[in-house]
């Protein structure tokens, strides 16, 4: 038997429209036993690996200004951990956009402006503050 997903024209208007392409296409594939949240996990790392070699022996300046190819190059790889990430989110029933604001807050909270700006060191190395 053979499935075919027709893909909507044009991109999806949001993450849950592409969460139901995402899995719709999974399903028409037959792919469930292969998408656990561990192997997704695995998939999503080696996809964002993908993106990371598309910038190896770069210099920053190089890394801002990609060449047409190199940019679709990077536009894919962006896509792959986006969809793996997107599919990892649906098995495990978390919404990408409540996590993202939730974990901003924490960060906010560990990174207070007034320390942070202009500083790239990790929380745990910026001068004590209190936190709200």
């Amino acid at each position: 038997m053979h499935y075919h997903t027709r893909m909507p024209p044009g991109p999806p208007d949001d993450l849950a429209e592409l969460r139901r392409m995402v899995r719709d296409f999974a399903l028409a594939r037959q792919w469930e036993v292969y998408h656990t949240p561990k192997n997704l996990a695995m998939a999503l790392i080696v996809e964002a690996a993908e993106l990371v070699e598309r910038f190896q022996w770069l210099t920053p300046e190089q890394s801002l200004a990609l060449d047409e190819v190199r940019r679709e190059q990077v536009r894919q790889e962006i896509a792959d951990v986006l969809i793996y990430l997107t599919r990892l989110a649906d098995l495990l029933d978390i919404d990408l956009l409540d996590a993202a604001a939730h974990k901003l807050a924490i960060n906010a909270r560990k990174y207070p402006v007034e320390l942070a700006r202009g500083n790239a060191a990790k929380y745990d190395e910026l001068p004590p503050h209190e936190t709200r």
